[in-house]
């Protein structure tokens, strides 16, 4: 299947890989095309970012999570049919695990879906120099991938000097620049993305950043490299799972607000070919779970920046307490299971009533507590089949005074392992964020206890 596809990645973090992915995305609506967009890694903000502020369907891949099969196969699902699909990268093109392996970065990622890479260089303060930068990054591009490079913070008269010096000494093409300009950067913090004048005011910078760059960049250059990409094969997703076939569809209660909105789009995806019919509630504003559900997701975001209000619900406080000593099967990630404690401390360390589901109290420790990726395995096999683990992130700067001891995480690539998450036959509760493809097991135990509680066999 021939997929034109291209890759924005860069020499390192805030080299400005989200300012041009995201003016490149919005000049390529602007001119009527279709677009496809994805994200390197476990990030749930830009993907969010994405889909809200520019209208495009966007998701995760990370050659972390799955295999290079299904890495390839979730990439087709969403890239088949659009004019071109842009990837955009995580932190420095070849930083992967711990920094220094070639797993999980941007460049394993290129390598394993065949993608041209535009290298964003940040050339702010440089200026010969750039050239045995660029070429370091060449030399080290075992596959060839990067075609083209973006000069990020330069003049227009600058460009005009430096680019043919590059191009003298390298074999690459340099396709363009992007102005120093301030009110153009797209902040790597999305939280504005609650509120709707914010988005508007997001999506009016970016339609200005997307006019620099058509003026700034050579377009047609990048849709050539994107053309260049090879043929790629794949199955479908469905090909690498087992699939349940005939199994009874059940309503599967999800939060959806601005507290709980990380989810990933594969994730949604699994649970909809397993039988779910995903409901969306807000513990922010409805008074009780959707009726007629078997099972609940309380999904990782900012619930501590919504202490008040969430503490203020009542009702349907109440009626998840309810719903879970019922025995209705439910999952919880990050701030949904800070949400299920009895008490919760948002960032000025004010402390709010919760759920109560679990004993304890999640605080606010002011730095993060456990940072990246990690394999996860249960004590006692409720949700995964035996000798079996699942892969996820924690990302978090709270901590609880419960975590749970029902699993164990494991860092890759390290001795390092802790305790967490409480887990029954009904339950998954936890820090530990989750990619259901690494271990679609998960999913389909959660599912089958569903549809026995939606049966009434509890």
């Amino acid at each position: 299947m021939r997929t034109p596809r291209i890759m924005i990645a860069a020499t390192g973090s805030g080299s400005g890989k989200t300012t041009v992915t995201c003016a490149l995305l919005q000049a390529i609506v602007d001119m009527g095309k279709t677009a496809a967009a994805f994200k390197c890694g476990p990030d749930y903000i830009d993907p969010m970012f994405h889909k809200r502020v520019l209208g495009i369907p966007s998701k995760n891949l990370d050659t972390y999570f799955t295999e290079d099969g299904l890495t390839r196969a979730l990439f087709l699902e969403d890239a088949a049919g659009k004019d071109i699909s842009v990837i955009e990268g995580v932190m420095g093109l070849f930083d992967g695990l711990l920094g220094i392996r070639e797993e999980a970065s941007s460049y394993h990622l290129a390598k394993v879906t065949k993608t041209p890479i535009v290298l964003v260089v940040d050339a702010h303060g440089m200026g010969r120099s750039l050239i045995p930068l660029i070429a370091g990054f060449l030399q080290y591009d075992s596959e060839h991938l990067i075609g083209g490079v973006i000069l990020n913070k330069i003049t227009k008269m600058f460009y005009e000097i430096i680019r043919p010096e590059i191009e003298k000494e390298l074999p690459v093409k340099v396709i363009g620049y992007f102005p120093l300009q301030t009110d153009l950067n797209i902040e790597s913090r999305h939280l504005g993305l609650k509120l709707p004048e914010e988005t508007k005011s997001l999506q009016c910078r970016i339609k200005r950043a997307a006019e620099v760059l058509k003026d700034s960049v050579d377009m047609e250059a990048l849709f050539s490299l994107s053309k260049e990409a090879e043929e790629m094969e794949g199955k479908t997703p469905l090909s690498h799972t087992p699939w349940m076939s005939g199994k009874q569809q059940v309503s599967i209660g999800i939060a959806m607000d601005e507290a709980f909105c990380f989810y990933y789009e594969d994730n949604l995806r699994l649970l909809q070919r397993a039988g779910a019919r995903l409901v969306p509630f807000s513990p922010l504003r409805d008074k009780s779970l959707p009726e007629g559900i078997g099972g609940f997701l309380l999904g990782g975001g900012y619930p501590e920046l919504h202490a008040a209000t969430l503490a203020g619900n009542e009702e349907i406080r109440k009626s998840v307490l309810c719903a879970v000593r019922e025995g209705m099967p439910s999952l919880a990630e990050c701030g949904g299971f800070m949400y299920l404690h009895e008490r919760m401390e948002d960032t000025e360390k004010q402390s709010y009533p919760m759920v109560g589901a679990l004993e304890g109290e999640c605080h606010y420790t002011g730095k993060l507590v456990r940072f990246g990726y990690i394999e996860v395995a249960e004590e006692k096999n409720h949700f995964l089949g035996e000798n079996e683990g699942i892969k996820g992130h924690e990302f978090h700067y709270f901590d609880s005074t419960n975590n749970g001891t029902s699993c164990t995480a494991k860092k890759p690539a390290s001795n390092r392992s802790w305790e967490c998450v409480h887990t029954t036959k009904n339950c998954w509760w936890g820090f530990p964020h989750l990619y259901y493809y690494a271990n679609p097991q998960y999913v389909y135990h959660f599912m089958e206890r569903a549809v026995e509680y939606a049966n009434g066999k509890r």
